[in-house]
C-alpha cells in the first residue's frame, strides 16, 4: 500500500475547500434550457401524469406509516392537498430532535435550505440580519425532505 505524502489529507483539505452546499456567494440563475432539452421534456410529458400519481401515492405512504408509528408529535407533514404533485416531500422535524432520529437509519434526506434566503452570502448587501424573518429562519432549521419520486418503492424507501 502507497503513503500519501501529505498523510491521507489531501482529499479533506479538498473538500474543506469547496463551498458548503446550498451556500450561495453570488446572485445566479437557471437558464438551462436549450433546445436539446426541449425537444427531451417534449418525449417525456406523456409520462408526467403517471409520475405525478406515483408521487402522490408514496406522500400517501409516508402518512399511513405515520399514522401506523411511534414518531415523536413533533414531527408534522405536509399538509394533504388534492392535487398536488409533490415535487418534494418536506417534513418539519427540529435538527437534533428526537423527530429526526428515525431518519437515522438508513432513510435519504436532504437539507435544501440550510440557510434563510436573506440570510445568504449573496444578499449580505441588503443589511438584513438574523430575526428578520423568524418563520424563514425556523424553516431552515427543520425542513427536512423526504425521498419521494415516482419510482421510489416500499423497499428503497428506506435506503433512498
Amino acid at each position: 500500500m502507497r503513503r500519501r505524502p501529505d498523510g491521507g489529507q489531501g482529499r479533506r483539505a479538498a473538500r474543506a475547500r469547496q463551498p458548503p452546499k446550498y451556500i450561495h456567494q453570488v446572485v445566479g440563475g437557471n437558464f438551462r434550457l436549450d433546445a436539446l432539452q426541449a425537444a427531451i421534456l417534449r418525449v417525456k410529458l406523456p409520462q408526467l401524469a403517471g409520475w405525478s400519481k406515483g408521487r402522490q401515492a408514496n406522500a400517501e405512504r409516508y402518512r399511513v406509516v405515520r399514522g401506523h408509528t411511534r414518531i415523536p408529535a413533533e414531527l408534522r407533514l405536509p399538509r394533504d392537498v388534492p392535487g398536488h404533485i409533490y415535487n418534494q416531500f418536506v417534513i418539519r422535524a427540529p435538527r437534533g430532535r428526537p423527530a429526526r432520529a428515525p431518519f437515522k437509519q438508513g432513510v435519504g434526506t436532504e437539507v435544501y435550505y440550510p440557510l434563510a434566503l436573506h440570510l445568504q452570502p449573496c444578499f449580505a448587501g441588503l443589511g438584513l440580519r438574523t430575526g428578520a424573518f423568524p418563520h424563514a429562519e425556523a424553516a431552515t432549521r427543520e425542513a427536512l425532505a423526504l425521498p419521494i419520486f415516482a419510482e421510489l418503492t416500499e423497499n428503497n424507501r428506506h435506503t433512498s
